[in-house]
């Protein structure tokens, strides 16, 4: 079924915004997938931490993969296990026990983050068309996106890596969402994420980008355990975290979706001004 376009009367010069999936508008602290990296290297008897699955989240999958295999620690693992360095047919074997569990867990791990809903009706108040992109494949997103429906989170358009040539930090899915939503030029476009390579393919895009700090990928906890954590040791964190990002380029930093309306009004009035990013 093709997407519903937004049809509000535009009242602001941004075009479009573009949203990453777990971490940014569902699964708070982007708990599903790192546990699924994890248990497919187990399959390989390789032990990897959540830590090492961590660091490429947001990649297409199989570039996931292959980035681990590529880590010291796990590539002398695997010699000291297997008697030779990971190649190719490894990368595909784990992939073929990942994208099962990865379709269950993301349907487990489904819940829209509060203050996403809020933020959508302001884009739509404002006449402003809602894309997506992610690193999640086809049938990832088959078993999401009817999920998050529900919830009452539909975007226009849902753009995937396994429709594109090349995953992010390439540009593609958000080239791919802006002539899904009719959306131009790419100056008038912003995305939005929880990971390096979010911000990094929003940049790649030619877009405003704005990086979330504590909801995702970067923070690596639930909401509940953010909420927990000292406020110091919280504050500490999420610095560190703002510090990566505002290093890699990213326009604007943010806790969460629930902090972005303004954000995107910013980025509006800079744009009204003739900005570019």
């Amino acid at each position: 079924m093709p997407p519903t376009i937004c049809t509000t009367p535009r009242t602001s010069p941004v075009q479009a915004v573009i949203l990453d999936w777990a971490g940014t508008v569902v699964d708070y602290g982007c708990m599903g997938p790192a546990a699924v990296f994890v248990t497919a290297f187990q399959q390989f008897e390789i032990e990897a931490s959540i830590s090492q699955a961590r660091q490429f989240m947001g990649l297409e999958k199989k570039d996931h993969i292959r980035a681990m295999t590529r880590l010291p620690e796990i590539r002398s693992r695997w010699l000291q296990t297997k008697g030779k360095a990971p190649d190719e047919s490894d990368v595909q074997a784990i992939y073929a026990k990942t994208e099962p569990m990865m379709v269950e867990a993301v349907a487990q791990h489904s819940g829209v983050i509060d203050g996403a809903l809020g933020f959508v009706d302001g884009l739509r108040r404002r006449g402003i068309k809602i894309g997506s992109s992610t690193g999640y494949t086809r049938p990832m997103m088959d078993a999401l996106v009817p999920l998050a429906a529900r919830q009452g989170y539909s975007p226009d358009a849902v753009v995937c890596s396994s429709d594109v040539p090349a995953g992010r930090p390439r540009p593609w899915m958000c080239f791919l969402n802006a002539i899904k939503l009719d959306a131009y030029p790419m100056a008038s476009m912003v995305k939005i994420g929880d990971t390096l390579t979010d911000i990094e393919e929003g940049l790649n895009a030619g877009m405003w980008t704005i990086g979330l700090t504590q909801s995702g990928n970067e923070l690596g906890l639930t909401a509940a355990q953010a909420a927990g954590l000292p406020d110091a040791e919280r504050t500490r964190r999420l610095e560190a975290i703002r510090t990566r990002y505002e290093k890699s380029g990213t326009h604007y930093v943010a806790a969460g979706i629930w902090e972005c309306i303004a954000l995107v009004d910013a980025i509006a009035m800079r744009i009204s001004r003739g900005e570019r990013p």
